[in-house]
């Protein structure tokens, strides 16, 4: 049994740290990312993502600070290994998770997830220093992330040949994000015992009510959803009337949708507040019906 398996949430560090998407250091800055950390864990949130690639290491490196305030806790934490073209050996695999741990401040990590495939090299060839990891002591257990049907199937059996097991896949999902519904991956993880792992589970924000098409937000990520914004607010306006059945927030139902498709949100977190409100999609389901309503309400969302 994986430890992802009791998990209703995760805390997503995508934001911790610099880049131009999110706005670190100008709409928030470390002391608010402290407080954040501390509130997930306090809110039952006991899963931290992170991956060397945020923040060219900055966000592992906040979570490994952060993680010795929290002595005696147990909180599990999860990186990512990225498959740059300039890493042409698979033997940098395990030189690049030993600076994750340096940074983390840890012996091993619990998860350890290839970010993406990227070619020259192979599936096959990438796998095996993973396996080589949990043989090491060096990661318990292994994922990918952004991983299609077909690659996460071969990624399974690459990995099978060293009796190492693939834990989870690692999405963008969410109400505005759904074709792994429908292209029978979601399905598949369920089959084979894979954890499906939504990161922007809240659309990158889309889902939150704060934007509409005459107040996009900034940067990259008014791309993202580019004329799409009209067809997301008349979904929160739904989403809303629904929370406000059960005393919830747009968040907390649109996470809770997640839960109830048995996906593990990994949504992201720059301050305590966040962080609080998010937590509170945890310990309650939507109804069915309720389920078949968002569906239909959000079924044109399916890249």
């Amino acid at each position: 049994m994986s430890f992802l398996d009791p998990l209703e949430m995760g805390l997503g560090t995508w934001a911790w740290g610099k880049g131009q998407v999110w706005g670190f250091g100008k709409d928030y800055g470390t002391e608010d990312l402290r407080k954040a950390f501390r509130t997930a864990i306090d809110n039952g949130v006991h899963l931290i993502d992170t991956a060397e690639v945020y923040g060219n290491g900055q966000s592992e490196s906040f979570v490994g600070e952060f993680l010795k305030e929290k002595p005696g806790e147990k909180i599990y934490v999860a990186t990512k290994f990225a498959p740059n073209p300039n890493r042409f050996s698979t033997s940098r695999l395990l030189k690049a998770l030993k600076a994750s741990l340096s940074r983390l401040g840890l012996k091993s990590v619990d998860l350890y997830q290839m970010h993406w495939w990227s070619p020259p090299r192979s599936i096959k060839a990438w796998m095996e220093p993973m396996a080589e990891a949990v043989k090491e002591g060096l990661a318990k257990e292994i994922g990918v992330s952004n991983y299609t049907l077909n690659q996460m199937r071969r990624a399974q059996d690459c990995l099978a040949t060293y009796g190492v097991s693939l834990a989870s896949n690692q999405m963008q999902y969410s109400l505005v994000r759904r074709k792994f519904e429908f292209n029978g991956l979601l399905e598949e993880c369920k089959k084979t015992n894979v954890r499906f792992i939504a990161y922007s589970p809240l659309g990158m924000g889309m889902l939150s009510g704060k934007y509409s098409p005459q107040n996009p937000p900034s940067g990259p990520r008014r791309l993202f959803y580019f004329g799409q914004l009209g067809r997301v607010q008349k979904l929160g306006e739904k989403i809303k009337e629904m929370g406000a059945a059960h005393g919830k927030t747009v968040n907390q139902v649109a996470l809770n949708w997640v839960l109830c498709k048995g996906a593990l949100p990994i949504p992201g977190g720059k301050t305590a507040e966040q962080v609080k409100e998010n937590a509170g999609a945890m310990g309650w389901r939507l109804t069915e019906g309720e389920v078949i309503k968002l569906d239909e309400a959000s079924k044109g969302f399916k890249g």
